[in-house]
């Protein structure tokens, strides 16, 4: 399905690629308020031909790993081909093939974060499920398990003993990841409960929110999302308190970030971040579908939404001209 909104649909436009209405709404508001000319392409059927150019344009790439938690199970694989397509044909596409790539797999993320001298928690990638307890006994109790395919904070689970993992194992509430991969990982204690998301636009700090994972959060606080609680602590419909937009943030690890961002073709996402009672930044995700908390917002005055719309304009602004003068 593909929405249109602005001027005529075949003009050069913004084409905003992804999976999920709701979480475009803001950003359709910011196009129309600043007036950019943009389309949605809605990538959980249809079909690609391969021997046709692509129309002219920005894209940007807002595939989620939780697709298919909403029934769009092979959307992420049918955006790889397009994007394949767009970068074939030398188009501008944000967060392209390999930004999908880190998306889909906080293995892959891990890796590249320590090519930049991020660290992040000690982790054990499990294939299937029987060598999931081996894995916790390395690392030592307490564990989590998330899903190395997630999103939504999937497959997370704290357990303290291993007749808990035993026991988790064994139960219903049990699920491997879509991709069959379950990450082990160590369990950071954080001083007071709450994580850090610092929002990246046009691959540049915007600013960072301070999230509370204090409510009878019985997961690991450096997850904010859950399944069975979603409606609470996605950042896009939380009324509450939960968000706090940090005035005059600064951290040191910001310049590794945003070269690590340059480096995999990340011109927007969110970096989640949690520090240990020692004072120690363990990066443990990067969302490049990020979204935000309006309240939050309303509060601060700034707008990860606007700002997005903005970096797509001016892009957009740019190619035009370059075309003019060609």
């Amino acid at each position: 399905m593909t929405v249109t909104y602005g001027n005529s649909e075949h003009s050069p436009r913004v084409f905003v690629i992804h999976e999920n209405e709701t979480w475009v709404e803001p950003l359709q508001k910011q196009f129309q308020a600043l007036g950019i000319p943009a389309s949605e392409w809605f990538l959980h059927e249809g079909s690609l031909d391969l021997n046709e150019q692509p129309p002219e344009g920005v894209f940007y790439n807002r595939m989620s790993a939780s697709s298919h938690t909403r029934g769009h199970r092979y959307a992420p694989e049918f955006t790889s081909s397009v994007l394949a397509w767009l970068k074939r044909h030398d188009r501008i596409v944000v967060n392209g093939p390999r930004a999908l790539q880190l998306e889909l797999s906080k293995v892959e993320q891990y890796q590249a974060l320590a090519r930049f001298g991020i660290e992040t928690p000690k982790t054990i990638a499990v294939i299937g499920k029987d060598d999931i307890a081996a894995g916790a006994r390395k690392l030592g109790f307490p564990v989590i398990l998330k899903h190395n395919r997630a999103g939504k904070g999937l497959g997370v689970k704290l357990l303290h003993s291993e007749a808990a993992l035993r026991d988790h194992l064994a139960g219903d509430e049990f699920e491997q990841s879509v991709d069959g991969l379950t990450l082990v990982q160590q369990y950071i204690e954080a001083p007071s409960p709450f994580i850090t998301r610092v929002e990246f636009v046009g691959g540049e700090f915007l600013y960072a929110v301070r999230v509370d994972t204090s409510g009878g959060f019985e997961l690991c606080p450096a997850e904010a999302c859950s399944v069975e609680n979603l409606d609470d602590y996605c950042p896009t419909v939380a009324t509450t308190d939960m968000f706090e937009i940090i005035r005059d943030f600064d951290h040191e690890l910001i310049p590794n970030w945003e070269s690590f961002l340059q480096a995999n073709d990340i011109g927007i996402a969110g970096i989640e971040f949690i520090v240990d009672q020692s004072g120690r930044s363990y990066t443990y995700d990067v969302n490049t579908n990020t979204n935000y908390n309006p309240e939050a917002e309303q509060k601060d005055g700034r707008q990860g939404m606007k700002a997005i719309a903005r970096y797509l304009g001016d892009l957009l602004e740019q190619q035009s001209k370059i075309a003019s003068a060609a």
